[in-house]
């Protein structure tokens, strides 16, 4: 098996505290050195669509609740699961780009929908593609069954982690 950078730092423990167990560092560790990675490998793909990682997920959550692409701002923030001034910051500026617009809600004379544009929803289209390639490429290192175990155990742990 290969080695890390983690394997060593957990050697060190292992030597200089043999009393200690600091074996949760290694997954820990290696949870945060990913973190990095691929925010970085992610990032670089949002940039070639002049997206950040924000404006990407507001114009993903859009598209991914299907046609009419048109979500209220409450739907749209508790979907993403920020808060309303995030939201509306982000929503802002991709008005300003001219990839979403706000519009009337005809259901509520008081509300306001965040629609897609046809230019917001040919962007996120090219945008989401090369964001899945990409996510392909960057674990292109495991085995698909080595991807279902890994899916799996983080789910189980996410869900012990958020009840």
């Amino acid at each position: 098996m290969t080695s890390d950078l983690v394997d060593e730092i957990l050697v060190q423990w292992q030597k200089e505290r043999p009393d200690l167990d600091a074996s949760p560092m290694g997954i820990v560790g290696r949870v945060a050195r990913l973190h990095k990675y691929l925010q970085k490998a992610i990032g670089e793909v949002f940039a070639e669509y002049g997206l950040n990682p924000g404006e990407f997920d507001v114009l993903a959550t859009m598209r991914r609740n299907g046609a009419p692409y048109q979500l209220t701002p409450t739907e749209l923030y508790n979907s993403m699961m920020v808060s309303s001034g995030t939201m509306t910051n982000r929503v802002d500026k991709l008005e300003k780009m001219g990839l979403v617009e706000r519009l009337a809600d005809e259901r509520d004379r008081r509300g306001t929908l965040i629609s897609l544009t046809d230019k917001g929803f040919h962007l996120i289209e090219a945008a989401v593609t090369a964001h899945v390639e990409n996510e392909h490429r960057i674990l292109s290192g495991l085995k698909k069954l080595e991807l279902e175990d890994l899916a799996g155990l983080m789910r189980q742990l996410l869900v012990s982690l958020e009840e």
